[in-house]
């Protein structure tokens, strides 16, 4: 069992107690008019009781059916208010780490301090190790070790700077080392912080669309049982005998789909408190239902689909060249490359040779890495003029000199490429030397993952800025269905467009400002909360432990989501079947013996009937509610599967339950009775 499950498996009992006064804070008609189908059965629980105080008639009965109604109603508020508990819970934390501390502004004249609730948006301060950051910015100038532990639970601090894709910073978080200097980016109330709480709180909660739409169905529902109900005494006194009140009330309260009423709320807000437990921030309950219906994701190879630290496996020489001599210049590329693969090299010649010999670096003149000349290296003391880089690059850069491109160059680059690796072709002077072979190894369990995703009928599709050699080996390696080679910020938003255009809802992953476009034409963006601000605001998801291969588990949330909400309102309705052979044949049979036949339950009195039929219905919410917090167990299956598997469950299991249950009820009641 994963930590998520874990996690909302967990029933927290000192969520209890306040729930149930909020159960009864709820039962303000300003707050029940929010639920139409409870707010009918409150409007049926004061005529009840008005009639019930009025009339001397069988008044004890009509006293049950109004407090059975009242305990409806509460059972209804405490499912909302126990998933609401766990939103407050987590906001009270919030709250208690968020602190006005002293910045120290930068001004013309120097450093001011002032307090963190005056910085404005714009503003640039000097954060030192030890402070804590007083909002959100980018890092304009420097390099820190960040605790973000408060937001994101992790211990371990990460590494921001400035210039890169990793310099968003959170207010709140601890400085652990060097110093910084942040661009704030946000006013005081709108903060990352400020948001999560408002989110997790679930305090401006807005109902999602496909919600809305079944409030409506519910309510309609709701509307043809109550013109039903409304023509029964008419019918009645026709027959020669007359229904009270409460009984007709009890009627209505039966019919009208009160279970998914009542659970309603909760199953939404529970939803997106699953998503957050999980340490994704969702800007809305919208963004988890649509994670749902995702047809197709789209993720980067790189850091997603690998791990993303490409390193030297191994330096191949072309023809006319030795082993020991293709390795010699590729150290001495290298000897001033401080990037993950230049270091690579460096420990791939240690691990055969020993310690190297570094004094060539001495007076040579560094040639960095440019994106115009995809090459670096050195020109050496001694005149030897050293290159690696990409094969175009370091062939065109040879080529001008006058120097030959050997036979077999080609074959030693297409055949790493087909091994899923990257080839950095290295030369001395006019000469081409050999290949370093950069291996990118794919994620453990990452095929598993996609045949999962398979199997839900989702499309993976890799982007990769590789050739087409390789991202087709990364691709079959990895199980994706389709790959983009070669692919450019503006080839994602092509992809997401033509996969919206045939009518499929698209996510993706990102972090860096050249991502926000394609995050903001996603039907669902997932940034990292370790990328650019431009990413986080595109996205209307955001992951605190900077995980791209999240999404996954956030659509089958999504999915979850959607599941639960659908199995509890088939079991709701199909609840109606049982109730209505209880409640019908208890009311007529007594005036209209033809009608015994419809008592197939056996019920012992009419009274005892319609007592256990409406205390069934109130009991069955709070049974209902582990369900509505857990969610419905989801399996990466068809969807053809998944309906008939919950029709079975909740449909089926919604007819016979209640027949069972509002039979040992009534057994129970006529003890007493």
């Amino acid at each position: 069992m994963n930590e998520l499950e874990k996690q909302t498996r967990r029933f927290d009992t000192s969520l209890i107690v306040p729930a149930m006064w909020d159960g009864v804070k709820k039962l303000d008609p300003r707050t029940m008019v929010k639920q139409p189908v409870m707010f009918l059965v409150w409007g049926g629980f004061l005529l009840s009781l008005v009639y019930t105080f009025m009339s001397d008639e069988m008044r004890g009965f009509h006293l049950a059916v109004t407090l059975i109604l009242l305990v409806t109603l509460w059972f209804a508020n405490f499912a909302e208010a126990i998933a609401e508990g766990r939103g407050k819970a987590q906001a009270a934390t919030l709250r208690a780490s968020k602190n006005d501390v002293m910045a120290r502004r930068i001004v013309k004249d120097g450093i001011e301090e002032v307090a963190s609730s005056l910085l404005r948006k714009g503003d640039i301060v000097e954060v030192r190790a030890g402070d804590y950051l007083p909002g959100d910015g980018e890092i304009i100038a420097g390099l820190a070790s960040i605790d973000e532990s408060a937001i994101t639970g992790e211990s371990a601090p990460v590494i921001k700077e400035s210039g890169g894709d990793f310099s968003s910073v959170i207010g709140g978080t601890l400085v652990v080392s060097d110093r910084i200097e942040v661009e704030i980016t946000s006013n005081p109330g709108e903060s990352f912080l400020d948001q999560m709480i408002t989110l997790v709180e679930g305090s401006k909660r807005q109902k999602t669309p496909n919600e809305i739409a079944l409030s409506l169905l519910l309510v309609s529902l709701s509307m043809i049982f109550l013109l039903v109900v409304l023509t029964l005494p008419a019918f009645t006194n026709y027959l020669g005998f007359q229904l009270s009140p409460p009984i007709l009330i009890a009627l209505l309260v039966c019919l009208i789909p009160t279970t998914i009423g009542g659970l309603l709320s909760a199953i939404g807000i529970a939803g997106m408190d699953r998503v957050t437990r999980f340490n994704v921030i969702a800007m809305s309950g919208k963004a988890v239902e649509a994670a749902g219906d995702i047809r197709t994701i789209i993720l980067d190879k790189t850091g997603t689909i690998t791990f993303g630290n490409r390193m030297a496996f191994e330096v191949l020489p072309v023809e006319g060249i030795t082993a020991s001599q293709a390795l010699g210049v590729a150290v001495l590329t290298s000897l001033e490359d401080e990037t993950p693969e230049g270091r690579s090299v460096l420990t791939l010649a240690k691990g055969r040779w020993g310690e190297l010999d570094e004094s060539p670096k001495q007076d040579a003149v560094i040639i960095p890495f440019k994106a115009e000349t995809r090459m670096s290296g050195l020109d050496l003391a001694d005149g030897r003029r050293v290159r690696k880089g990409a094969a175009s690059a370091v062939i065109d850069w040879v080529s001008a000199q006058g120097g030959m491109i050997p036979s077999d160059l080609q074959d030693q680059a297409d055949a790493i490429s087909k091994e899923g690796g990257t080839p950095l072709v290295i030369s001395e002077d006019a000469r081409i030397v050999g290949v370093i072979h950069l291996k990118d190894t794919v994620k453990p369990g990452m095929r598993e993952r996609f045949n999962r995703l398979r199997q839900m009928g989702i499309k993976t599709i890799m982007c990769t800025g590789d050739n087409p050699l390789t991202a087709a080996t990364i691709a079959r390696e990895a199980g994706v269905d389709e790959f983009v080679a070669e692919c450019k910020p503006e080839d994602k938003i092509r992809v997401i467009k033509a996969e919206q255009k045939a009518g499929h809802l698209v996510a993706m992953t990102g972090d860096g400002t050249n991502d926000a476009p394609a995050l903001a034409q996603a039907d669902v963006g997932l940034a990292m909360n370790s990328g650019t601000q431009a990413a986080k605001e595109a996205a209307n998801m955001i992951d605190l432990d900077s995980d791209p291969t999240k999404i996954i588990e956030v659509v089958e949330i999504g999915k979850q989501l959607l599941m639960t909400r659908g199995a509890l309102t088939t079991f709701s309705i199909a609840n109606d079947v049982a109730k209505y052979f209880a409640i019908l044949p208890a009311m007529f049979v007594a005036f209209i013996p033809e009608m015994d036949w419809l008592n197939v339950m056996r019920l012992g009195s009419p009274e005892s009937a319609i007592l256990a039929a409406l205390l069934f219905n109130a009991l069955i919410i709070p049974l209902l509610i582990p369900v509505a917090m857990k969610g419905v167990r989801y399996d990466p299956v068809g969807p053809e599967k998944l309906l008939r598997r919950n029709l079975l469950v909740y449909g089926v299991g919604g007819v016979i339950v209640p027949f069972l249950g509002i039979k040992a009820l009534d057994i129970v009641l006529n003890l007493f009775m």
